[in-house]
C-alpha cells in the first residue's frame, strides 16, 4: 500500500492484488461477539512517516485515519514490583526516572535522548531512506559513516546503555526493542538505538480502530486516488518473458494480468520459492539467521484491567538478555517469559462491549529451527502464556472470545521460519548486506516489506514501499516507458 501510494503520486497505473479479503495483511482484525481484536502489530511510533505515505496519494491522513498520542508510551513492571512508566515529556521523564532510580541516571536522560536525536537524523538520512546496489555505494557516504563511528554506532548497544544508566533496569526498557531486530543487547550492534528513538524520543502512538484501521484508512487513501484494488486474488507465480524480464503475474493458477513491473510484498525467501521457480533467493535470505517469533494470545474477556494498567505493558521477567539469548540461540522459551500485554479497549471503546476489554499477550518464542514441538505443544505453551496473564492481574477468568498464535501459524501466513520478524539484523545481515528490493535476474521485479531493506517494524516496512517505488520509477526510466 505504501508503494501503491508513492506510485499513483508520479502518475503511474496501479493495480494492488490482494490475497487476503481485506487490507492489512497481518495487520488484521479479528471482529466477533461485539470485540475488535487486532491480529498483527500494535505499537505504532513515527506516525510522521504514514502522513507522508498518506501525502504521496494527495491525501491527509487526518481523513482516512485519526492517530492521537499514548501517554505513558507504555509501563514497564519489573519482578521486583518496581513500576517505571515511559511518558512523552522529556522533563516528566526525567523526574520519572528520578523518582524510580537515581539523580545520576535521571540526568544523563537529557544527553542520552540527544544521542539518539543524532544517530537516527544520520542513519534515516543516510543508511536507512536510502536505495543501495552495493557496499561501493554505501563507501561513498564515508562522511557519515565517520559520524556514526564517532556517535559509536558501531560498538555493542548492551556497553553503550551501560555508558549512559547505572540501573540495570533503565538499560533493559530502552534496549529491549532489539528484540525485535533479532538479537539481544549484549550483541547487537549500538546504531539498532534507533529503534529506542522511534519508542521513547519519537513517541508512541494509537490509531483509532488499532493497527487494521491504519491499513483500511491507506487503502480508501490509494483507491480515491485512482487505484484498483483487488482483494480474495491470491497471485500464484510472476510471469517472466524470454529474457527473464517481468511479464506480470499469474492469479489463482490461471488468470494472467500484464505489468510492467511488479512490487512483491511476500516475505522475500517465500516469494523465490513459490514465486519464482528456478531462480534462488539469496545466500542470506536461504542460509542467514532468522529472528525469534513470538506467541501471540489475543481475547475478548468480560471485565476491566486493574486500575494502574496502561494501553502498552511490558512485564519483564527476571532476566532480560540471557533469557532472549535462551531463545535464539538455545532455541528453547525463556525461563521467566517477558509478556507484553496492550489493552486497546483501553482507549478504544469500539474494541470490546461496556464492562469488557480486549487483551493481546505477546512472548518472544523460538522460530522454526529451534528445539520446541509446536504441533504437540502448542495448546500447553498457549495456556501457560493465557495462565502467565492472569498471574499479572488482566481479567482472564471470562473469556468470550479467544485465539492463538504460534510459529506454525505464522508459517502458514507465508512467513519464513515461523517468525513474523523475518532475517534477524545481525552485522551480516543489515544494510547493504540485507536481501536487496531488486533482483538482477528478473527485470522489473521490486520486493517491499520486512525481509528486504531497510528492515523489520512498521516504520521501516512503510520506507520500504517508498524505496520500491522509487525503484520502479527508475526501471520505468530505463526502459523508456513513460507511463502504464
Amino acid at each position: 500500500l505504501s508503494a501503491a501510494a508513492h506510485l499513483v503520486g508520479r502518475g503511474h497505473d496501479v493495480l494492488v492484488l490482494e490475497r487476503g479479503s481485506a487490507p492489512g495483511g497481518r495487520a488484521g482484525l479479528l471482529a466477533q461477539d461485539g470485540f475488535r481484536l487486532q491480529t498483527g502489530p500494535t505499537v505504532l511510533t513515527m506516525p510522521e512517516l504514514l502522513a507522508h505515505t498518506f501525502a504521496a496519494a494527495g491525501a491527509e491522513m487526518d481523513r482516512y485515519v485519526t492517530i492521537g498520542r499514548v501517554d505513558p508510551m507504555f509501563r514497564a513492571v519489573y519482578p521486583d514490583g518496581s513500576v517505571l512508566h515511559m511518558r512523552h515529556d522529556r522533563a516528566e521523564m526525567t523526574e520519572e526516572i528520578r523518582r524510580f532510580a537515581n539523580a545520576r541516571d535521571a540526568g544523563a536522560f537529557n544527553e542520552f535522548c540527544d544521542w539518539l536525536t543524532e544517530l537516527y537524523e544520520v542513519e534515516m538520512r543516510h543508511f536507512i531512506d536510502v536505495n543501495d546496489d552495493s557496499l561501493m555505494q554505501l563507501a561513498k557516504r564515508w562522511r557519515a559513516l565517520t559520524e556514526l563511528f564517532r556517535l559509536g554506532g558501531f560498538g555493542r548497544l548492551g556497553r553503550r546503555m551501560a555508558s549512559f544508566f547505572e540501573d540495570e533496569r533503565l538499560r533493559r526498557v530502552f534496549s529491549f526493542q532489539s528484540m525485535y531486530a533479532g538479537i539481544a543487547s549484549d550483541d547487537a550492534l549500538a546504531l539498532y538505538a534507533v529503534m529506542t528513538y522511534m519508542g521513547s524520543v519519537g513517541g508512541v502512538f494509537a490509531p483509532q480502530g488499532g493497527m487494521h484501521a491504519v491499513a483500511t484508512g491507506l487503502a480508501r487513501a490509494v483507491s480515491d486516488a485512482g487505484i484498483t484494488i483487488r482483494y480474495d486474488t491470491p497471485v500464484t507465480r510472476i510471469l517472466r518473458g524470454g529474457e527473464g524480464a517481468v511479464e506480470g503475474v499469474e492469479i489463482g493458477g490461471a488468470e494472467r494480468v500484464t505489468a510492467d513491473a511488479v512490487v512483491c510484498n511476500a516475505d522475500l525467501p517465500i516469494a523465490y520459492r513459490t514465486l519464482l521457480g528456478g531462480i534462488d533467493a539469496p545466500r542470506v535470505a536461504r542460509r542467514g539467521q532468522y529472528s525469534p517469533s513470538c506467541l501471540l494470545w489475543i481475547a475478548g474477556v468480560r471485565g476491566l484491567p486493574p486500575a494502574e494498567a496502561a494501553h502498552h505493558n511490558v512485564h519483564f521477567g527476571a532476566e532480560w538478555d540471557p533469557a532472549l539469548n535462551v531463545v535464539i540461540k538455545r532455541g528453547l522459551r525463556m525461563p521467566d517469559p517477558t509478556v507484553l500485554v496492550t489493552l486497546h479497549s483501553l482507549g478504544d471503546p469500539s474494541a470490546a462491549p461496556p464492562g469488557c476489554s480486549t487483551i493481546y499477550a505477546l512472548e518472544p518464542v523460538p522460530n522454526l529451527d529451534g528445539r520446541l514441538n509446536w504441533a504437540r505443544d502448542g495448546d500447553r505453551f498457549a495456556d501457560d502464556l493465557r495462565q502467565r496473564v492472569a498471574r499479572h492481574g488482566y481479567p482472564t477468568a471470562d473469556v468470550v472470545v479467544e485465539r492463538a498464535f504460534d510459529p506454525l501459524d505464522w508459517e502458514s501466513m507465508g512467513m519464513e521460519r515461523g517468525t513474523p520478524f523475518a532475517l534477524a539484523h545481525t552485522a551480516r545481515q543489515t544494510g547493504p548486506l540485507r536481501p536487496n528490493n531488486i533482483e538482477r535476474r528478473v527485470p522489473g521485479l521490486v520486493f517491499a516489506g520486512s525481509s528486504t531493506r531497510p528492515g523489520v517494524g512498521v516504520p521501516m516496512v512503510v520506507i520500504s514501499g517508498k524505496l520500491a517505488a522509487e525503484r520502479v520509477e527508475q526501471y520505468a526510466k530505463e526502459t523508456a516507458v513513460v507511463r502504464w
